[in-house]
């Protein structure tokens, strides 16, 4: 099913806008129609164009047809800038599969594999989500830490310039995810001390002017947020993320899509364990699903507006 029939676009407009204005469209991980419904109501508050981005492991928890009902119900048009991704499929029968669906954008991840074999399933994968008019992510580099059974590696390898310049051209992709220190899940550093490789960064872009740019593993994990969660029966210890300072000034750089899950996840674990904590004889699903749907949405808008910098960027 073509993407255009649900009002959603491609991201290559986007990209080309976020590239020439300074700043990155944000990427949103859902999971349910409390995520989704927040993430949306962020976009379109502050005027943002918006990727909705859902896994393979998510897309196969909420069903194909419950999944593009929300998406059709949610009365989405063209000019909100709105885009449905697939992160990190990792086959090319994933990514065939979401673009028949009705995405609007893939990324396929065989960053794990050795180089010419990702290069050869990347351009695969291109080649067949151009025919439909759909964008393409690749990845190059791997990043260290856990975002579910199929995306994770203990180990971190940083991308290189050089070799992102040739598998650009070989892949015929439209934006590549880089390994500049960002990891998945919610320990992304050892230290408040280290910083992003931005010498990478400015590496890519001389060779690669202009190129789109993608960051995975990019969630800030509020330290407000650990707290609730901590003092309300979790038991995320020494959890740090990546400094907002650091995450905006990439989106000033060649860095047009940032990728956020983890903050999500937390704000909406936050608010539950607070709510039910707060009140211990509540029972309602309604009640405590609310206040998580609260959670997520201000999370979003706070990235939206402190680390996308995309604020009326969505011109009508």
């Amino acid at each position: 099913m073509n993407y255009e029939q649900f009002g959603l676009v491609n991201t290559k407009n986007m990209f080309l806008d976020a590239n020439a204005g300074g700043y990155a469209v944000g990427a949103f991980n859902f999971y349910n129609m409390e995520t989704f419904a927040a993430i949306l109501a962020a976009a379109r508050t502050t005027r943002s164009p918006v990727i909705l981005a859902v896994s393979e492991s998510a897309l196969k928890y909420m069903g194909d047809k419950m999944l593009m009902s929300m998406i059709r119900g949610a009365g989405i048009q063209p000019n909100e800038q709105i885009a449905l991704h697939l992160d990190h499929g990792h086959s090319f029968d994933a990514c065939a599969h979401a673009i028949d669906l009705g995405f609007s954008s893939v990324m396929i991840d065989a960053s794990q594999m050795p180089f010419d074999k990702n290069v050869e399933l990347s351009a695969r994968v291109a080649e067949y989500a151009h025919k439909h008019n759909v964008s393409v992510e690749a990845e190059l580099g791997t990043l260290a830490g856990f975002e579910d059974e199929k995306t994770n590696s203990p180990a971190e390898s940083f991308t290189h310039p050089d070799q992102a310049a040739e598998f650009v051209s070989r892949t015929n992709i439209d934006s590549l995810a880089v390994a500049i220190g960002t990891s998945h899940g919610a320990y992304k550093r050892k230290s408040n001390n280290e910083t992003l490789r931005f010498d990478i960064l400015e590496k890519i872009d001389k060779l690669m002017p202009n190129f789109p740019i993608v960051l995975h593993g990019a969630s800030c994990i509020p330290d407000v947020l650990v707290d609730i969660i901590n003092q309300n029966g979790g038991a995320l210890k020494n959890a740090h993320g990546i400094p907002i300072d650091q995450l905006r000034h990439t989106a000033e750089m060649n860095v047009c899509k940032i990728n956020v899950d983890s903050d999500n996840r937390m704000a909406f674990t936050a608010a539950i364990r607070e709510t039910l904590n707060q009140n211990p004889e509540m029972f309602n699903p309604r009640e405590y699903l609310n206040a998580a749907k609260s959670a997520v949405y201000e999370n979003t808008v706070g990235e939206i507006i402190n680390i996308m910098g995309s604020v009326n960027k969505v011109v009508s």
